[in-house]
């Protein structure tokens, strides 16, 4: 009897499509310190199917198949779509991933929900949220915090 929920994986994966999978691996590999599970090729060169690990999180991705409609966040103009990372040191991966080649969109800073917390986008158009959770906030002082944030930029 085999599980209906494969070890290691957890109730949703994200699947991410991505034109040139093969470079983004490595990117992620070198960016975020994702270790890489495996890659299935297809003969045409593109990858057919690839899983890394992100701590205790398990992605697939695989190469655009316009053909069969998956093309990645770059050929639709952007995604709507952001991964979010909680790790030990939100500062040290940030610039790790600037450093590898990913595009600051929100600098790290300490946020009002508990978190510090940054995003930036991959050079293949995913966004990724990067955080480290400093504090629990109850929901009542969280909420409090960000009708006085939102309402000081107006």
């Amino acid at each position: 009897m085999v599980d209906a929920i494969p070890k290691g994986f957890s109730s949703v994966t994200p699947h991410l499509v991505i034109n040139d999978c093969a470079k983004a691996l490595d990117f992620y590999v070198k960016a975020l310190g994702a270790h890489e599970i495996y890659r299935s090729m297809m003969p045409d060169g593109r990858v057919m199917h690839a899983m890394i690990q992100l701590g205790s999180s398990i992605i697939m991705m695989a190469d655009e198949f316009p053909e069969m409609g998956a093309v990645g966040p770059n050929k639709l103009g952007g995604s709507p779509v952001v991964m979010h990372i909680y790790t030990e040191d939100a500062d040290k991966l940030f610039k790790k991933a600037v450093d590898a080649g990913a595009t600051p969109i929100m600098p790290i800073n300490d946020m009002f929900w508990g978190d510090r917390y940054g995003q930036i986008q991959d050079p293949y158009g995913h966004r990724w949220a990067i955080a480290t959770h400093t504090k629990d906030i109850p929901p009542q002082e969280m909420e409090k915090a960000a009708k006085e944030m939102f309402s000081q930029k107006k």
